[in-house]
């Protein structure tokens, strides 16, 4: 006899549902401590356990074998499911629905229970082996040397803009028209730069599944030149030397905190890239010797800044007030962090120097132009000093401490011709081409 919603609803555990006998007289149900079966019809039927819980299963005969296959949990899986009247397409599916499945893969000779077995391998693989999966791996690798902000950034460009797409799809399977139909929609709102970014970091993770064996190819090199040419944007930055002057009396007269005020005196004298200057840790310096040596976070190499004396100066007047800690410029609130990305921008900003004036990176700016145009000091050791990859005749990459002799006297030279110009010396023009 075929099961019904209500017989389900009212089977209890520890005691069988009412039962008629061969007479057709009906029997009460019998107190027991196992599980016990409701059938329905085609080898579909429900277990009731004794702690309550409802089993589904199908009972069939594959190869000569009596085999079972669990169809879910009642009430999750109906007796019977329901479609959408539209499309047709399930909205539950009941366990006759599952055993009508399976009883269709009995029919052409598949083992249901070994075809599932196969499809949920098949799905683990898929996940295992997805772009998003591939990614996060790719981003937990690589990561552990960025800069906070760039691990945030990258993580809020993939998830906003890559992951809904691209997230699910086997990573070898992933094309070059998919990835640039992604691409196209960050183009779209008028992010262009970022979507070459974005572009960027796709090929990253391509090559990484390829490394990990998980890819075959990188589809992100067919797309070069798909993307229009993001517009070059340029920090501001004062390199005129007629207007070096005021800046630079502008940033001693800084009424802040030593601890800013230190970091504005220092930016023009060692002309690093403003979250290294502002993530300076004590450990880092040799003040005897004159020399900041730290790990260029942009491109995970070893870096040697040669302190002028003006710049060690500056840095044993701050020394009493954070040297017992980390961070040579700590922060305002905690000394175990380093001050605010916006702390420099903030003061320069309070002072009246406006942001399509100068900026953080504009001190790198400032001094490549001047070194090379007023100072003339050779191009290969200014590039080096900026930390920008440098390679000699044969090719090959300079490294750290290639001329940094030259270097020393080069850092010294500048910090004295600042000194010159902020006391109001002459002032030697840019040549002209």
């Amino acid at each position: 006899m075929a099961l019904t919603d209500s017989a389900i609803k009212n089977a209890k555990p520890g005691i069988t549902p009412p039962r008629k006998d061969q007479r057709g007289k009906m029997q009460p149900g019998k107190a027991t401590t196992k599980p016990y079966k409701m059938g329905d019809a085609g080898g579909l039927y429900l277990e009731v356990t004794p702690t309550g819980a409802k089993w589904w299963r199908l009972k069939y005969r594959f190869a000569g074998k009596e085999k079972r296959l669990s169809l879910g949990v009642y009430p999750d899986t109906p007796l019977a499911g329901r479609k959408e009247k539209k499309t047709g397409r399930w909205i539950v599916k009941g366990a006759r629905d599952k055993r009508d499945e399976a009883r269709q893969l009995l029919a052409q000779g598949i083992d249901p229970g070994a075809h599932r077995k196969a499809t949920k391998a098949a799905a683990a693989s898929s996940a295992a082996n997805s772009f998003e999966v591939v990614a996060h791996e790719w981003y937990d690798k690589f990561s552990l040397e960025w800069s906070d902000g760039t691990k945030r950034g990258v993580k809020q460009r993939l998830e906003r803009d890559i992951f809904p797409w691209l997230g699910s799809r086997p990573i070898a399977e992933v094309s070059a028209p998919e990835l640039l139909a992604t691409l196209r929609r960050v183009e779209a709102r008028g992010a262009l730069e970022t979507a070459h970014r974005e572009l960027g970091y796709c090929g990253q993770i391509f090559r990484y599944a390829i490394a990990t064996n998980r890819a075959a190819r990188d589809p992100s090199s067919d797309l070069r030149g798909a993307l229009p040419p993001a517009k070059e944007g340029h920090f501001a930055a004062i390199t005129d030397p007629k207007a070096v002057p005021a800046l630079l009396r502008a940033l001693d007269g800084y009424q802040g905190t030593l601890t800013v005020k230190s970091a504005l005196r220092l930016a023009p004298l060692v002309f690093v890239r403003p979250g290294e200057l502002r993530k300076a840790e004590w450990t880092d310096f040799d003040l005897d010797a004159g020399e900041w040596r730290y790990t260029v976070t942009k491109t995970q190499t070893q870096h040697i800044v040669p302190l002028a004396s003006q710049a060690v100066e500056i840095l044993r007047e701050l020394q009493p007030l954070t040297g017992t800690g980390r961070y040579v410029f700590a922060g305002a609130r905690s000394p175990k962090r380093p001050m605010s990305d916006n702390a420099i921008l903030a003061a320069m900003r309070r002072m009246g120097i406006a942001k399509e004036e100068m900026s953080g990176h504009g001190f790198r700016a400032m001094a490549r132009t001047i070194l090379d145009e007023v100072l003339h000091f050779p191009a290969h050791l200014i590039e080096h000093q900026l930390a920008h990859a440098v390679r000699d005749p044969l090719g090959r990459a300079y490294n750290r401490t290639a001329h940094l002799p030259e270097r020393h006297a080069m850092m010294q030279q500048w910090a004295d011709y600042l000194d010159k110009l902020k006391v109001g010396a002459e002032v030697i023009a840019l040549r002209r081409a």
